[in-house]
């Protein structure tokens, strides 16, 4: 059986990669998916659909400004953005409450180790209240919304 040459098993894995970067980065920029490219590398397809439906629920914010609350297709829309914030910031609180072993294990396995600090803690505390605050108001502009449709539609078939 042969080894690897000796210079083949001391070459790091990859470039360092910090767990407080990377929880910043998906609270800040997250919905475009950046933390993924970030973690993962230029070649993640996941992290490059991000920008579709992020795109499309600020269409959607647009054309509610313009045409108003009444514009349907801005009512589809806008839960899109409210989505991808909110799963940004599950992101960010996942990545900050990864315990420092298993992400070192996991994104920096021969280079230096990660320690958490303050800033990853402060981090997961903006997520999660950004995070709760944009799913509920997400929730409940899609509600609110589909129970316009559905009297709309009892109207219609009472008349």
């Amino acid at each position: 059986m042969t080894t690897p040459p000796e210079s083949a098993a001391l070459a790091p894995a990859g470039p360092y990669k910090s767990k407080t970067l990377a929880t910043w980065i998906a609270l800040l920029a997250g919905s475009l998916g950046l933390h993924r490219l970030y973690l993962h590398g230029w070649r993640d397809w996941l992290g490059w659909l991000h920008p579709v439906p992020t795109t499309l629920g600020v269409f959607g914010v647009q054309r509610m400004l313009t045409f108003g609350q009444d514009d349907r297709l801005s009512w589809l829309l806008i839960p899109l953005l409210g989505l991808m914030v909110s799963q940004a910031m599950l992101m960010a609180i996942l990545y900050g409450l990864t315990p420092d072993d298993q992400w070192n294990a996991r994104f920096n396995p021969h280079g230096p180790e990660h320690r958490s600090g303050w800033a990853v803690v402060i981090g997961v505390i903006a997520a999660l209240m950004i995070g709760a605050a944009v799913l509920m108001a997400t929730l409940a502009f899609g509600f609110q919304h589909y129970f316009e449709l559905q009297v709309e539609a009892a109207r219609q078939i009472s008349q």
